[in-house]
């Protein structure tokens, strides 16, 4: 079964008197325990497809099956409650809460959106903890880690929900060359150990080189390119 299938997917955008055309009749698949990535020029829509992926947006057009669920006809409230439930999130800027621990803000999806038992997260929090390598840094706040160390704590608050789908929006932008490689080897080998989905928005050749399929966008309009790694 497909994690994600879209067929004659459109999203369109009014800006004043213009129509924006962001995503043009696409049709893709996305298989579970892949690595995915929509590449394509600043402008092209690839993070549009993001969102809509994440049911963070509304197509214009089109069908998209997600986990087997028609998100689009997911309101508001059931889109929050789908995506807390299934999909996880890994952000360029990181988006941790600076006034928590690493601790506290892998707990937070469990706490806040998940709310799950005591005794239940902190089995989760320790687990991925150890996963990404952070578990004796878990007292740490965020101004006090690296870059990469900030991005696997990113990876494992993503990830501690149990989200089969992670939606991974320019994840290396702001790291070195090094530690750019060596979050997408994590990332890889959560893949491996836990089967989730992994689907980049990204210009870094780096994660175009470890993809198994790269969507390749150009105003709008998507392309397919299936990746043989020696």
């Amino acid at each position: 079964m497909s994690l994600v299938q879209a067929n004659h997917l459109r999203k369109s955008y009014r800006m004043g008197e213009v129509t924006v055309e962001a995503i043009k009749d696409a049709d893709f698949t996305i298989q579970a325990a892949s690595f995915v990535s929509f590449v394509g020029p600043s402008g092209s829509g690839k993070s549009t497809l993001l969102n809509l992926i994440g049911c963070l947006d509304q197509p214009s057009g089109g069908t998209l099956r997600v986990l087997d669920t028609d998100v689009t006809t997911l309101d508001r409230k059931a889109a929050a409650a789908f995506r807390g439930e299934h999909i996880g999130f890994v952000f360029q800027d990181f988006n941790l809460v600076p006034v928590l621990s690493v601790y506290e803000n892998i707990e937070y999806p469990l706490l806040m959106v998940q709310n799950r038992p005591p005794a239940e997260r902190k089995a989760r929090i320790e687990q991925m903890l150890e996963a990404v390598g952070m578990a004796e840094l878990g007292g740490k706040r965020p101004d006090q880690l690296s870059g990469g160390q900030k991005q696997r704590v990113a990876v494992a608050r993503a990830l501690v929900t149990n989200a089969k789908l992670v939606l991974a929006d320019e994840p290396t932008a702001n790291l070195d060359h090094d530690t750019a490689y060596r979050i997408i080897e994590l990332m890889k080998s959560m893949r491996d150990e836990f089967g989730t989905t992994f689907v980049f928005s990204t210009h870094d050749a780096k994660i175009m080189q470890e993809a198994e399929v790269l969507y390749t966008l150009e105003d709008g309009r998507l392309s397919c390119e299936e990746v043989t790694h020696a």
